[in-house]
């Protein structure tokens, strides 16, 4: 079996990680160090939908309200 780098371009290995990701592991990092972050980088919510949100949604889904 090829070696991870034998299968990846150089061009490809030379790729910087994006801002945005390099934000949001470092607000993860604080975060497991019990620092209150609210992490706005990525924009993926760290809790639940609210229920009535979630109905809402299923009704306008069952309505045809998609697009």
């Amino acid at each position: 079996m090829s070696k991870r780098s034998d299968m990846i371009s150089e061009k490809a290995e030379n790729i910087k990680p994006s801002a945005t990701m390099e934000i949001s592991n470092k607000a993860k990092k604080l975060k497991t160090k019990g620092v209150d972050v609210i992490n706005l980088s990525v924009g993926e919510p760290d809790f639940d939908t609210p229920d009535n949100i979630k109905e809402y949604a299923i009704e306008a889904i069952k309505n045809g309200f998609t697009k």
